[in-house]
């Protein structure tokens, strides 16, 4: 089989999408990211459209990429002259054929809509371009008209037949036969551009090139009119990895490229789409992480690295402490396997209250953890705590300690809970002598109601001996007594 030359629509169809909008430098910056691809033919635009239109697609054609240019253009001459004036290689002249364009669009008979169709392609071939013709809705338009029409289109010059399933009705089976018999009966390469209203479009695409297209029509991220086209990334990687059938793409900008298109024109990708997707390559389940730590291949098609991309552990109720071990590697810290299943814990229960655990989160709890005496070596443990704070009433708590074995309780007010709090541990550990708190800092680690606190805190004693230490917990009050009894024990300790 011919090396496959994907013709990229992003420019056009794939502006189409609702509420996108892209500027000439949006344009200029996706036209080289298409090229650095290794993309073919780039269809830039619709020159008639307007004047930012026109400027956009001949600011294109005139980047001179390795990639040919196309333009879009109905069968009127003011279309093709715009296209052929903005300097693009090759004007993609398109008319309706079904039935529903003949009746309702155009209100033309087949007769008329083939005499447009080979007149306006001669009239772009007479002026030195090459066309790629397109019957638009061809998989609605009954079969022995498509190919007389496309039999008239390659008669009066086009060199490209693209077979258009413009509402994405069709299923793969039907589309491979429906290319077939248009390869047998045409002389020139066929395109086929497929929309993904029914979620067929890649699918479509795949089987039409297995069926002899040899030109397919795609978007970046699958963007397009209604539910978009078929989608660069997935097509190619189905093409290369599946189905063993060369293209010139380069896999490794396709992440790159995804992301690229994804920041210009606003339309984020969603987090379980295929290839580019944050999940693409993301796990949380114990056992797959496990798996993939071992062996990726377990649980991943291909290596993320292929198409520019990386896994991600996702840190969740489902995450194993082999998972979490693994992500601290990365971090760049170093967790006792005791240590690690006391963090893996932590995330555990902060997942089982639906809460999100980012990275800056699992670098807190780590430090945390890591920062803290191991239990057998603690003087002091909270095991018990009341807290009362009632409007127009100064906070109070009240606090159980277990302190060289034995219970400690005492209470006391405080200006807000968390000083309530700390007053009634340094009241029930007064024995050992006073107990100061030098310093207090307090970080929301990722922003909202939810985020996790984490505490820094610097106490002393009487004989000046000091005492950094911290606690992470998703309530500020609790994040301050653990830190407070972790340094409390360091300081006891030392």
């Amino acid at each position: 089989m011919a090396k496959i030359r994907f013709f990229d629509t992003t420019l056009r169809d794939g502006e189409q999408t609702p509420g996108v909008s892209l500027n000439q430098g949006d344009k200029i910056a996706i036209a080289k990211a298409l090229d650095e691809l290794g993309v073919g033919m780039i269809e830039a635009g619709f020159a008639r459209t307007s004047e930012g239109d026109f400027a956009s697609v001949k600011a294109v054609a005139d980047l001179g990429l390795k990639a040919e240019t196309c333009s879009l253009a109905r069968c009127t001459k003011e279309d093709i002259d715009a296209a052929i004036k903005s300097g693009v290689d090759w004007v993609h002249i398109f008319i309706g054929t079904s039935p529903l364009h003949r009746d309702y669009k155009l209100q033309m008979s087949k007769e008329q809509v083939m005499e447009k169709a080979v007149e306006s392609i001669e009239y772009c071939v007479g002026r030195g371009t090459k066309v790629h013709f397109s019957p638009e809705d061809a998989c609605r338009t009954e079969y022995d008209y498509l190919e007389e029409i496309c039999r008239a289109a390659q008669g009066a010059g086009a060199e490209i037949i693209n077979i258009p399933d413009t509402v994405g009705i069709m299923i793969p089976e039907r589309m491979h036969r429906l290319i077939s018999d248009l390869r047998r009966a045409l002389k020139v390469p066929i395109a086929v551009h497929c929309h993904n209203d029914f979620g067929l479009a890649v699918a479509n695409t795949v089987e039409a090139v297995k069926a002899g297209a040899t030109i397919p029509h795609t978007t970046i991220n699958g963007l397009g009119e209604r539910a978009g086209n078929a989608d660069m990334e997935q097509t190619v990687m189905i093409l290369e990895r599946l189905e063993g059938i060369p293209t010139d793409i380069n896999i490794k900008r396709l992440y790159a490229t995804s992301k690229l298109v994804e920041r210009l024109t606003g339309v984020r990708v969603m987090p379980n789409f295929p290839i580019v997707g944050d999940n693409a390559f993301a796990h949380e389940s114990g056992i797959h992480v496990h798996g993939v730590l071992k062996k990726s291949a377990t649980y991943e098609a291909f290596e993320p690295e292929i198409v520019g991309a990386h896994r991600r552990l996702v840190l969740g109720k489902h995450i194993g402490a082999h998972g979490v071990a693994a992500k601290l590697k990365e971090m760049g810290l170093e967790a006792s396997e005791d240590q690690a299943k006391d963090i893996t814990k932590k995330v555990k229960d902060l997942g089982d209250k639906h809460k999100k655990v980012t990275e800056e989160d699992l670098m807190a709890l780590a430090q945390d953890v890591i920062g803290k005496l191991p239990e057998k070596e603690c003087i002091v443990e909270l095991v018990g705590l009341e807290i009362r704070d009632k409007l127009g009433e100064k906070p109070h708590a009240k606090v159980r300690l277990k302190v060289k074995g034995q219970i400690k309780e005492a209470q006391a007010d405080g200006v807000g809970p968390v000083d309530a709090s700390l007053n009634a541990i340094k009241s029930a550990m007064s024995e050992y002598g006073k107990i100061s708190l030098d310093e207090f800092h307090l970080d929301a680690i990722t922003g909202g109601t939810d985020a996790l606190a984490d505490v820094t805190l610097k106490i002393s004693d009487e004989k000046h001996n000091s005492m950094f230490s911290r606690g992470v917990h998703e309530s500020v009050n609790m994040a301050a007594i653990y830190a407070f009894i972790n340094g409390l024990n360091r300081l006891l300790k030392k």
